[in-house]
């Protein structure tokens, strides 16, 4: 009899945790998106059997699909533009209409200005950050339970604390400097063993990692930001999970991600994606294999993988009210789906900006990627701009070359020159040095005066321009080019730091020269049109000087670049073009006034931006 009442009473219970969804992602949507249809995916113990039902005026069901794991199923809704706002109740029913589970999934009201979110563009100036070594604003969250890589400071390759309170409490500091957005290395959940605080092995896609904050301080940032005239742009990564990501424990599909049983890792041969004679060997051995091995290659060309993709994407984006996204490894992923996800981001956000990660050394390959771009192959995408790694190459090496002949600069006037093989290079992210290479300082072999170059070279370029954080302090990684040093902590970002970079504690002479040159310019340059939409004219280099104009109806600037530890007399007349004898023109850094007649003398190794009277 006991036996019997246990099975009367508990038997439903049973039925419902074997049924029970664990997970429905997205969380929740919005009423009057572009495109109506919201895919979702729920998981849950042998849900792939439930039918959903939905009685809520303006959704419909249009179909579901079942994958080879009976643990997951998708349901394709169509939201109506006019839509109610509220809560949806999913029912899902087994073969005899009983309802085995039901889920209430939030609709939220779209902002009325969420469509016409404005993107970063070329009047801004970005400041890239690794977050975990930025700064540390909430001590509590160093350590997480039941996150297995914990606070070791002394470890370069460990977590040290820095997180999303330590990036608000010193948003001041961005503003004052110049900078008008941020790019922040990913800060989404990483439940990996070791190596976590890169943050590009993703565990969760719609949750912040507990030891940055919360998703809401993750928004609360974005706020903050825009009232100090700070927009933020989220790294991205299409192309590869963490292996402790919550599903690769229980695959939806072998085809979920690459090479599930074969594992290889990837050649890193992206040509092969545009060469008319390579194999299918080498174009699958590059696009199929992984990263590394915490690091699964995942399938774009798997249909339910492609949109929970592109859906992740527009919920961080409407979400937050983001500026912008840089894409890592943009290459990496299938080339069809890239260009399937740009789309559908720009067709949602006409006004918002995308830079992919194209990690060459050629303009051809980078402008195959671009919107508006005429490819042999029939390729298209709507990918407004890349970072430029050809720019920032022959950038470093026109400095660094020996010069036998005086040619050095002209590496760096021949590779701007090749810019009509893009679509717009204006579009383009330009940059000194970034978090997988060199600071820009060690790449300039410790030289201060060149690291001014660079500063001055990149704040007056054709194109967006992007710093690391800490050159504007001579951060360096002399004798130490691992990842784990380059991104070493910014001074005065923990509590305790001998040196404080943001209020000077501490730093030396030429470290507090090199800021507030630094500052000087990117303040200037937010009020130079000429820069931002100018045209741009530039002439080859003489005697390894090197002089460009930014120029427009509004404002002409000339900037000289003089690499050689000489003083240079050069000759004026040749800029004629675009300046006119016994012109005036203004050093934005000292104020000193040039009267432009026949000849100027620039000194050694400095870099002069003069604006035009």
């Amino acid at each position: 009899m006991k036996k019997l009442i246990f099975l009367i009473y508990f038997l439903p219970f049973f039925a419902h945790a074997q049924n029970s969804i664990e997970r429905v992602e997205p969380p929740f949507w919005w009423t009057g998106m572009s495109n109506p249809v919201l895919e979702l995916m729920a998981y849950g113990k042998n849900i792939s059997h439930l039918i959903p039902h939905i009685k809520y005026e303006g959704v419909s069901i249009e179909k579901t699909v079942s994958m080879e794991n009976d643990n997951y199923l998708f349901i394709s809704l169509k939201i109506e533009k006019n839509t109610v706002p509220g809560e949806i109740n999913i029912e899902f029913k087994n073969t005899e209409n009983k309802t085995i589970y039901s889920h209430n999934y939030p609709i939220l009201k779209r902002k009325k200005e969420a469509a016409s979110i404005q993107g970063y563009d070329n009047s801004d100036v970005m400041c890239l950050i690794t977050p975990d070594r930025f700064a540390n604003g909430d001590p509590n969250n160093d350590n997480i339970e039941g996150m297995p890589d914990k606070l070791s400071r002394s470890d370069k390759w460990g977590r040290h604390g820095g997180d999303i309170q330590g990036i608000i409490d010193h948003l001041d500091y961005f503003s004052e400097m110049g900078f008008t957005a941020i790019w922040l290395n990913p800060i989404l959940e990483n439940k990996q063993p070791k190596w976590s605080y890169h943050g590009y092995a993703t565990t969760d896609y719609y949750k912040v990692d507990p030891r940055f904050g919360t998703n809401e301080d993750y928004l609360r940032l974005v706020e903050k930001g825009k009232e100090k005239g700070i927009k933020i742009v989220m790294d991205m990564i299409m192309n590869h999970c963490g292996s402790g990501h919550w599903w690769m424990e229980d695959l939806p599909s072998k085809d979920w991600i690459n090479n599930t049983d074969n594992f290889f890792q990837t050649s890193h041969r992206r040509t092969t994606l545009r060469d008319p004679y390579s194999s299918k060997f080498d174009t699958e051995h590059f696009a199929s294999g992984w990263f590394v091995k915490d690091m699964p290659d995942l399938n774009q060309r798997n249909p339910q993988m492609a949109t929970y993709l592109i859906q992740n994407t527009i919920w961080w984006i409407e979400y937050l009210g983001l500026a912008g996204i840089r894409m890592d490894t943009y290459p990496y992923s299938d080339k069809n789906f890239m260009s399937d996800w740009t789309c559908a981001v720009m067709n949602e956000y006409p006004d918002f900006n995308i830079c992919g990660e194209e990690w060459s050394l050629s303009p051809i390959i980078l402008a195959y990627w671009q919107n508006g771009k005429v490819n042999p192959d029939g390729y298209t995408s709507c990918l407004p701009g890349l970072l430029d790694f050809p720019i920032q190459s022959a950038f470093v090496d026109a400095l660094m070359a020996e010069d036998k002949w005086n040619d050095g600069m002209l590496k760096l006037y021949e590779m701007l020159s090749f810019d009509f093989i893009y679509a717009d290079p204006s579009k383009h992210v330009i940059f000194p040095d970034n978090h997988d290479m060199s600071r820009i300082l060690t790449q300039l072999n410790e030289d201060v005066d060149f690291l001014k170059m660079a500063i001055v070279y990149f704040s007056t370029m054709r194109g967006t321009p992007q710093f690391y954080y800490g050159t504007e302090i001579l951060m360096s990684n002399k004798g130490d080019d691992s990842h784990g040093n380059i991104r070493s902590d910014f001074p005065g970002g923990w509590a305790g730091d001998t040196t404080n970079a943001f209020t000077g504690a501490g730093l030396t002479e030429k470290q507090k020269e090199v800021q507030s040159f630094f500052k000087k310019i990117l303040n200037w340059r937010k009020k130079s049109p000429a820069v931002h939409q100018g045209k741009l004219m530039h002439f080859a280099p003489q005697q390894n000087v090197y002089t460009y104009f930014r120029y427009n109806d509004q404002q002409k600037i000339m900037v000289i670049l003089n690499k050689t530890a000489k003083e240079r007399e050069i000759e004026l007349i040749q800029f004629a073009e675009l300046l006119d004898r016994g012109t005036t023109g203004k050093d934005i850094i000292t104020g000193e006034e040039f009267i432009l007649n026949n000849k100027l003398t620039i000194g050694a190794k400095q870099a002069l931006i003069l604006e035009i009277q």
